[in-house]
Parts: structure tokens; C-alpha cells; sequence
């Protein structure tokens, strides 16, 4: 399906019928990761869940002019969120719930993967303070989705409260206390290709922040050279950098994952009167 979100007409159809009809599959690879697997089948199962995505579309797009919050937002934010994690473990650093739970990294993917599914699920019920909106809401689907076979009863609290944390986190001025939930943080915040930013921006608006978000081209997410991680932005426009500066800074400051991202932003074509070539946090 298209990810592209277009602000002048209603997401995925008018009726309930027609909006479930247009279904956005939940997928990422597994890596023969079995418990991620199993998960992510009772995921797409859940036609509540869904139906709660769809509501915080619903609420996101159509009533307040902002950008996606609903399935395909949450899909794009859990396989960027899955990648940074297995680089970062690749790298050599030790997820939050192997050195504070003894489990293994399957378990960090789990994590990882259901927070970035749950975490704007309190845009179905209101923009201000969706985050602890979405905390009661994404409880009451893990105590389902992580049961067994996929965890025992003890395994599947711990796991609940790690990604519930993850949830939270990710809230503006939110401070990770987990590998796992800065993960998350800067996943949500990348989510920016092709004009797909995180900042609302009234439709039709000339703002900086409607000019910088379409000025965001690709977002690719690679092994670093001197860190786990590289991320490389190219840009159309200059006003890409506003992106960079305002939203992305400040989600990763504070993340945990200073440390571990290298990030280049560089500007494509000939466009327009360049202020700058290449941009480096």
C-alpha cells in the first residue's frame, strides 16, 4: 500500500467497512525470531487494535489537519525502531532487558516492536496527552497479546511494563530509561520521507514547518562507520534542516542513543541557491 497520506480526503474510506476493508498488514522480518512472530500474528488478528488505529487517524487527519498517526505510521515507526535495534545489538550494545532481566535480545525485538505499534493509540481518543491516554489502552492489549505460548505469566508482566515504558518515553520531553525506549523515541521521529514529519502542519500552510517537512526526501538507516548506526538524510531544500534542528534534535537528546547515531543530511539537486551542502549532528 501507498504510506503516502493525502490531507483533502478521508484515509483508508468513508465507512467502518470501508476503512477495514483497506487493511494495512503489520509485518517485519523475523529474523526466525519465533516469539516476534507469534506476536506479530496476534496483532494482525486484533481487529479492536485496528479499529483503534483507525480512530486515531480518524482524529489526527481528518478532524485536526495533522499528519498520520494510525497504521501506517505505526508500521513505518516499528521497522525503523527494529532496524536501530538490531544494528545497535550488532554493535555490541546490551539491550535493557538482557542486563536487567536476563532475557535476550528476541525479547528487546518484541519490545521494541510492540511499543512502536501502541504508542499513538491514545490519538484515538485525543491529541493532548495521548501518551498516558495510550498507557491504559496498550495494557489492556498486552495482557492479551503476550500471553502464552508466547510468555509465561511473570515473563509476559515484565515485558508489559517495558514496553509501556517505551510508550511514555516517547512523549515530548520524555526521558528513556531503557535501550529499548530511545529506540523507539528516535524511530517515531524519523518517520519524515517524503514529507511524512511528526510536526502538525495545517493543511495548505507555507509555515516552516509545512516547508521543511516536504523538504525531507528519504530517510536511510545504515551501519555506521565510527557508530552502530548511520543515519543518512537527503534533502530537497534547505528548510529540510528545520527537521533536523527542531524535532529530531531534541528526540534524541536524552534518548540514550547519542552515543551509538551518526547522522548526515545532505542536500540533492540544484534547486535552488544552496546555504549549505551537508548538515551533521
Amino acid at each position: 500500500m501507498n504510506d503516502e497520506i493525502r490531507l483533502d480526503e478521508p484515509v483508508y474510506g468513508r465507512t467502518v467497512a470501508e476503512r477495514f476493508e483497506r487493511r494495512v498488514e503489520m509485518n517485519v522480518p523475523d529474523r526466525h525470531n519465533a516469539r516476534l512472530h507469534a506476536f506479530m500474528a496476534r496483532i494482525n488478528a486484533d481487529d479492536d487494535l485496528y479499529g483503534l488505529w483507525l480512530a486515531a487517524n480518524v482524529n489526527a487527519i481528518e478532524r485536526l489537519g495533522m499528519t498520520d498517526h494510525g497504521p501506517v505510521h505505526v508500521k513505518i515507526v516499528m521497522n525503523i525502531a527494529t532496524k536501530l535495534f538490531r544494528l545497535l545489538v550488532d554493535g555490541g550494545v546490551e539491550p535493557s532487558v538482557v542486563r536487567n532481566w536476563g532475557l535476550d535480545a528476541a525479547d528487546g525485538e518484541v519490545v521494541v516492536a510492540g511499543a512502536a505499534l501502541l504508542h499513538d493509540l491514545g490519538m484515538s481518543i485525543h491529541r493532548v496527552d495521548h501518551e498516558s491516554f495510550s498507557l491504559f489502552q496498550a495494557d489492556g492489549k498486552l495482557r492479551t497479546l503476550l500471553l502464552p505460548p508466547i510468555y509465561d505469566e511473570r515473563t509476559a508482566t515484565v515485558m508489559r511494563t517495558e514496553i509501556l515504558h517505551a510508550i511514555i518515553a516517547h512523549r515530548s520531553g520524555g526521558r528513556p530509561l531503557t535501550l529499548e525506549a530511545g529506540i523507539v523515541r528516535v524511530a517515531d521521529a524519523l518517520d519524515m520521507a517524503k514529507g511524512r514529519s511528526r510536526i502538525p502542519f495545517a493543511q495548505g500552510s507555507n509555515s516552516i514547518h509545512s516547508l521543511s517537512a516536504a523538504a525531507i526526501e528519504s530517510v536511510h538507516i545504515e551501519r555506521g562507520e565510527a557508530k552502530p548506526v548511520r543515519l543518512r538524510i537527503e534533502m530537497s531544500n534547505s528548510a529540510g534542516v528545520f527537521q533536523l534542528d527542531q524535532l529530531f534534535r531534541e528526540k534524541l537528546a536524552g534518548s540514550g542513543l547519542e552515543p551509538y547515531v551518526e547522522l548526515e543530511a545532505r542536500i540533492e539537486g540544484e534547486g535552488e541557491k544552496r546555504l549549505f551542502q551537508e548538515f551533521r549532528l
